[in-house]
């Protein structure tokens, strides 16, 4: 008798919650209704192929390529030897002296961005209305060499000697924090952590931020400065980077069948997303609309990819910007240039589009700039607004040799010039995080 009681309790609570979830549906198609349009009004970067978004961007069509021989330390001691560094970065042209040597790397380069996108968006955050304005980073670690230099200072030279700094230097929320004090942007304040899916999940969620009323605009995007010898080596010994050490420029080739690991590389980018009705109200220039985000789990392995998440998040994303597999123009790639991601994220395209898998143009920017870890969505967006607004497909560089299990139109070698209406942007990180943005011509 308990347990048919048991039973009849479970099928009650079942019977409630699909009601539920039938008045939640009803709420939502209600809701659904009220949704804000999202535009991206502002942005900045800094990469290892330009110091902003406009230099970032030519080099992308240009082919320029950002990896070189390591010049932040000596790598004579360890087998890597070669990374995608911002070249030229002068943290006192941005900051007081005092004020940079309280900031890690990371947090100098998104604050170096955050000012040029602030800019670019023409936007001054004042009492009117800071407290509609979020901020919301990606970062994969944070203050990572912050966290090995200050440690290093503390077994060296003694506890004493690690800086009052150290905490807020190394906390990935970091730079969102700081973004908001420099600024005065009151709103929604947080950091993303989901590996190299990060800053893709970062614009997601601010996204679904201003499209549900939360905030007016969001200032996002993300973060990495990881180029030291601790994590360079742990990835290394793992098997995750490129063996091609004695010939950095061709070192990181995606898609192609003699690929190897990814290239490391840092950098930041941030962009303005905000309302369609303020960014009207305040005349801003628009550069693309967001109307797709997918976000979705493996759940199989903590590193080797599973194409079955990757292409759920696609059609996630595609679902909710109520557009057909066959409207996607171009996909930025996530394109890591391991062995295991681009077939897996090849498999997913055709899982994800069927068909149209075979139509669409599709480039992984890893062979110019390296892998940016957790910022590395911030590149694929430079690509998408870029090639949304100039018609011009940027291409995936260093790709001599086909690989069977990579089969589509990867863009090889030299940009194209094409009509480009709708833009996707793929990331995936450790963990199985899987994170796909769409943008759509404005």
């Amino acid at each position: 008798m308990g347990q048919m009681t048991d039973e009849l309790s479970t099928f009650a609570l079942r019977l409630d919650l699909s009601v539920e979830l039938e008045v939640m549906s009803d709420n939502n198609h209600h809701h659904h209704a009220l949704r804000q349009r999202v535009v991206i009004t502002g942005m900045g970067c800094l990469s290892p192929i330009g110091n902003t978004t406009a230099e970032t961007w030519d080099g992308l069509i240009s082919g320029k390529q950002g990896l070189d021989y390591i010049s932040l330390f000596d790598t004579k001691d360890i087998a890597v030897k070669i990374g995608g560094e911002v070249k030229g970065f002068e943290p006192t042209a941005h900051f007081g002296v005092k004020e940079a040597r309280r900031m890690d790397r990371s947090q100098q380069l998104a604050l170096a961005a955050t000012k040029e996108a602030l800019t670019d968006a023409n936007l001054k955050i004042d009492e009117s209305n800071a407290a509609d304005i979020g901020v919301i980073t990606g970062s994969g670690i944070g203050g990572v060499g912050t966290t090995i230099g200050e440690f290093a200072v503390m077994m060296q030279r003694g506890p004493r000697r690690v800086s009052p700094y150290t905490v807020p230097m190394m906390m990935p929320d970091g730079a969102a924090g700081l973004i908001s004090i420099m600024y005065g942007a009151r709103g929604p304040n947080m950091n993303v952590t989901t590996a190299c899916a990060s800053a893709n999940n970062a614009m997601g969620e601010s996204f679904e931020m201003i499209a549900s009323g939360r905030c007016k605009m969001v200032i996002t995007g993300g973060l990495e400065a990881s180029i030291l010898p601790f994590p360079l080596v742990a990835f290394d010994n793992m098997g995750a980077l490129s063996g091609y050490n004695s010939d950095p420029k061709h070192a990181s080739r995606p898609f192609d069948k003699t690929r190897n690991g990814f290239v490391t590389g840092e950098g930041a980018g941030i962009f303005v997303f905000e309302s369609l009705s303020s960014a009207q109200a305040r005349g801003a220039k628009i550069y693309a609309e967001v109307v797709g985000y997918g976000s979705t789990a493996d759940a199989k392995h903590i590193t080797a990819p599973d194409p079955n998440g990757a292409a759920m998040a696609m059609r996630l994303a595609m679902k909710q910007a109520g557009i057909q597999a066959s409207q996607v123009d171009y996909i930025a790639a996530h394109g890591t240039s391991t062995p295991l991601n681009d077939a897996s994220e090849t498999k997913a395209i055709k899982f994800a589009f069927g068909e149209a898998a075979h139509t669409l143009k599709i480039s992984s920017n890893k062979g110019a700039v390296g892998h940016l870890l957790g910022a590395a969505g911030v590149i694929n967006v430079v690509a998408c607004i870029g090639a949304l607004n100039h018609g011009i497909v940027p291409p995936t560089i260093n790709f001599t040799t086909a690989d069977p299990d990579c089969d589509l139109n990867y863009v090889p070698n030299t940009a194209i010039h094409a009509p480009v209406n709708v833009a996707m942007s793929n990331a995936f990180g450790f963990g199985g995080h899987n994170a796909t943005l769409i943008f759509k011509k404005f």
